[in-house]
């Protein structure tokens, strides 16, 4: 793992510092599915003691990252292809309440916040740079979120989004190239409808968005395995 700093100055206990590196390698695929966790070698890259990485496996047990079996040790929790459907069933559900919640509680500064996130998203993926507008898509429904006001929301939409993120690194490398265009003119609607108010629009483009995201995985999934 390729780290900056040290936990002394960036974080305020090594336990922190512990989980986000490994969090951020578990959800990058630096770190695969199935890969173990050794905690001496862990301490030792990480420059730590044993018991900070203890104690950041067990928080990413709780999250689902991790699986630690007794008498075995602790391993980067497996991924399945399953899991697609499950990601975009409580994504469109998350993102339908911040859209509309979003829409009634737009203010002058948050419609232009949302105008400027889509034309860096058009620069980066005119430039053909789709990991970089990969990472705008987060930025972005993390902002309607932020729109909405509903600290709980942000939350449960961030998880999600992280979990997406592993799930396309892992098994969707291909598929950005072939989405991202029809995708971001799906945002455009969508911050369209949050501009005009228009609640029933939101829920129709978020349903859409979705859905027709849902539908390029699966299929892929399908040529892959009959490939």
């Amino acid at each position: 793992m390729a780290l900056a700093g040290s936990p002394e100055t960036r974080f305020r206990t090594k336990q922190k510092y512990v989980h986000k590196a490994l969090r951020d390698a578990i959800l990058s695929c630096e770190l695969l599915p199935g890969q173990r966790l050794v905690i001496d070698d862990l301490a030792r890259r990480l420059e730590v003691s044993a018991i900070p990485i203890r104690e950041a496996l067990q928080l990413l047990q709780a999250e689902g990252l991790v699986s630690i079996e007794p008498h075995v040790g602790a391993s980067v929790a497996p991924i399945a292809e399953s899991e697609v459907r499950e990601v975009f069933a409580i994504m469109e559900g998350l993102e339908t309440i911040a859209a509309r919640e979003a829409a009634r509680r737009l203010r002058p500064h948050d419609a232009e916040r949302l105008q400027a996130l889509l034309v860096e998203m058009d620069a980066v993926l005119a430039a053909g740079t789709t990991e970089a507008w990969a990472e705008l898509n987060s930025r972005l429904h993390g902002t309607i979120g932020e729109v909405a006001g509903m600290p709980l929301l942000r939350e449960m939409t961030a998880l999600v989004l992280a979990r997406w993120q592993r799930l396309r690194r892992y098994f969707f490398r291909d598929v950005l190239v072939r989405r991202a265009e029809q995708a971001q003119r799906e945002h455009h609607e969508l911050v369209e409808a949050i501009l005009a108010r228009d609640a029933d629009a939101v829920d129709l483009v978020v349903a859409r968005h979705n859905r027709n995201a849902l539908k390029a995985y699966e299929e892929y999934l399908r040529e892959r395995a009959e490939a």
